[in-house]
């Protein structure tokens, strides 16, 4: 029989060995829980396959031949571990094979790691060993090795496992040198690289006890109304973490439905009294230490008389002008002495706002007169009851007309202009010159004083772009041109809300005559700039034209859409005369001097 079939035969034996384990072990053992022990002891049978050379025996050293060590298919095997915790153990393992006169001793140490199951344990081992290999013909040989493998317990009982399988890779090195010349030096010292296979029985001992499994039931509310339901939960501890528990739940009061952890008691038909509430839990797939029951008490008491909740509400203030506000207090009681809560908070003007027993109300749009303002309370059994009260928004001072009037004649309302394709679209917030910006800023000043005296006013901005571009095109121009001032006025502290907005493109385009008149009404411009404004006509009314007008709402009066010709930066606004104001800007030169008289040819 060759070495190689031999090692096929026995990694089929212990194969079928892993088989018929699992057809005989029944399906309880599989679930057994595992302890862990201090101390576990393994003695079995051992085969194996050496897997190594060395010098035929009664030979020449200097003409040295190979001789395969044979299978050793009997002997037997031990190991001895220590466990420090549930996963980690040193290892002592003894192996002892012999057969046709030779023999194969092991004595290995090392560390071994185990997973602990309900079907099985599972180990590696890793362990350095001195090898002792005697062969008939040849002196015994000590060499050092390794045994590096694993396998598969199978728990029978608590300190009893079956040994499946374990399959081992035994390396060793030995020295055959008195045997083999030099000039052979892979019999000289050869190296074995051989296969183990074990099974057997482990018993273990020592370790700490099992603990009981417990459980701990809580109720919640511990006293309670007829009617009214408990709930109970149970925690369980002690048990395996990977079992699925059964709880089984009853009570000596009421009707109980119990699922799983949680518990909910109906207690409509129970007499007023004290009762418990029980749950047993199990672990169905354990043998031992499967089981734990506790109990918890609760009190039914007699449902009290049902008289519905009182309540008041209180205001600060009583009386006040339109736009303030009313701190409101609802005070409510149940004569029962159950919990009580408010809510639904009504009112016939202003707006109220508010949650639980407190409550705003705001009288901004108001009317003056009465507002009736009401709350509702109801206890934990649905008994319900209305309480109100009243504030008086009173008629707001008188305002002077002649400060109104001074104001509104202050709103000096100037139309914004802006530079050609300002702003664009990448920089919305961009063409509002320094001259516009401070004429922003004193509209700004003024409105919001305004406001003062009339909170409802709003200023309507109208954006306007030049007949230049597409319809689409200044469209969005003269709205990014509204917004852009809208914001400016915002980022002064003008209320956004009092701020309306509509864009029209270049639908209301000033006409050349239009234009003309503004230029020709318009006190500030010079004769000189009237005469070039009029000579330069198209630019002007292009420049007039990229503008946002301003309104006032509560008069109707729109802004002067009069061109800031004196503006600093007028020649900005118009474009265009960038060439007039380099020449209006160079040095002019000294007039010559005058050699005498000179007759005047003009007419007066």
């Amino acid at each position: 029989m060759s070495p190689r079939f031999k090692l096929s035969k026995g990694l089929a034996v212990s194969g079928l060995l892993v088989l018929l384990s699992l057809s005989l072990i029944s399906s309880p053992a599989f679930a057994q829980s595992d302890s862990n022990p201090k101390w576990d002891l393994f003695v079995g049978y051992q085969w194996l396959h050496p897997g190594g050379n060395v010098p035929t025996p009664f030979g020449d050293p200097n003409n040295a031949t190979a001789f395969r060590i044979p299978d050793m298919e009997k002997g037997f095997g031990a190991a001895f571990t220590y466990n420090f915790d549930p996963h980690w153990g040193a290892e002592f393992d003894l192996g002892h094979n012999w057969g046709n006169s030779n023999y194969e001793t092991t004595a290995s140490v090392g560390p071994r790691f185990i997973w602990r199951t309900d079907s099985g344990n599972y180990f590696l081992h890793t362990l350095v060993s001195l090898n002792r290999v005697n062969v008939n013909g040849l002196s015994a040989n000590n060499g050092i090795g390794a045994v590096l493998g694993g396998g598969m317990d199978l728990p029978i009982r608590k300190s009893l496992a079956w040994r499946v399988f374990e399959a081992d890779y035994v390396f060793g090195h030995h020295n055959y040198a008195d045997f083999a010349a030099e000039q052979f030096p892979a019999l000289r010292r050869p190296s074995f690289e051989g296969v183990r296979l074990r099974t057997g029985l482990v018993f273990s001992w020592g370790g700490a006890p099992a603990i009981a499994p417990s459980a701990s039931v809580s109720v919640q509310p511990t006293e309670v109304m007829v009617g009214e339901p408990v709930t109970a939960t149970v925690s369980a501890s002690n048990f395996n973490p990977k079992h699925t528990l059964t709880y089984s739940w009853s009570t000596t009061g009421g009707q109980i439905t119990g699922k799983d952890t949680t518990a909910q008691i109906d207690t409509t038909n129970a007499a007023p009294g004290n009762y418990a509430v029980t749950v047993h839990v199990t672990d169905p797939k354990a043998k031992n230490n499967n089981e734990a029951s506790s109990s918890a008490n609760f009190t039914v008491k007699p449902l009290p008389p049902k008289n519905p909740p009182t309540m008041s509400i209180s205001a600060s203030p009583t009386s006040i002008v339109p736009g303030g506000t009313v701190n409101l207090m609802a005070n409510c009681t149940s004569p029962d002495s159950v919990p009580v809560t408010v809510s639904s908070w009504t009112s016939n003007g202003g707006t109220v706002s508010g949650t639980a027993g407190s409550a705003t109300l705001s009288t901004t749009g108001a009317k003056p007169g009465s507002i009736t303002v009401s709350a509702t309370c109801t206890d934990t059994r649905g008994l319900t009851s209305q309480g109100s009260t009243q504030v008086m928004v009173e008629n707001p001072p008188p305002t002077k007309n002649i400060d109104i009037e001074v104001l509104e004649s202050r709103l000096a309302l100037h139309s914004v202009y802006f530079p050609t394709a300002m702003p664009p679209i990448k920089n919305p917030n961009a063409g509002l010159v320094a001259s516009q910006r401070q004429t922003l800023i004193a509209l700004a000043t003024d409105f919001k004083k305004y406001l003062e005296s009339k909170p409802d006013a709003h200023l309507i901005l109208e954006g306007h772009a030049d007949v230049r571009g597409s319809d689409e095109y200044n469209q969005a121009l003269s709205e990014r041109r509204v917004n852009r001032v809208k914001s400016f006025l915002v980022e002064q502290g003008v209320p956004e809300a009092n701020i309306e907005t509509k864009a029209y493109g270049k639908q209301r385009n000033l006409t050349d005559e239009e234009v003309k008149a503004a230029v020709s009404n318009n006190p500030e411009v010079t004769l000189e700039e009237r005469q070039r404004s009029m000579r330069n006509i198209r630019t002007i009314r292009l420049a007039s034209n990229r503008r946002v007008d301003v309104t006032l709402n509560t008069t109707g009066e729109s802004s002067v859409r009069q061109f800031p010709f004196n503006a600093a930066d007028s020649l900005t606004l118009i474009g265009g005369r960038e060439g007039e104001a380099k020449k209006k800007a160079a040095p002019k030169k000294a007039p010559p001097k005058k050699t005498g008289p000179k007759k005047n040819t003009k007419t007066p």
